[in-house]
């Protein structure tokens, strides 16, 4: 249902937006509980869409710090040994 995943995906990047802020990097977590008691598809879009925002994020996060590393002439940083979902 597009408006279930246009509603999640604001309100993800509102609450990724806020995390600093709230000093609480889980905070996700606790909205993503208080949807459940209302509406199991809203969570379940709000979930993957955090996934995904934070996914980005750490990866932009990478490409940059590579960026900036060869820029500088300092080594690669080496990229995590994932699960490999």
């Amino acid at each position: 249902m597009a408006l279930v995943d246009e509603l999640a995906a604001k309100l993800a990047m509102d609450v990724c937006d806020a995390l600093g802020e709230l000093d609480d990097d889980r905070f996700y977590d606790k909205v993503s509980k208080v949807l459940i008691e209302t509406s199991p598809t809203m969570q379940e879009a709000f979930n993957t869409a955090i996934k995904v925002i934070l996914a980005e994020k750490k990866g932009r996060e990478f490409l940059e710090r590579s960026l900036d590393s060869k820029k500088s002439g300092k080594a690669a940083p080496s990229a995590p040994l994932g699960s490999g979902h």
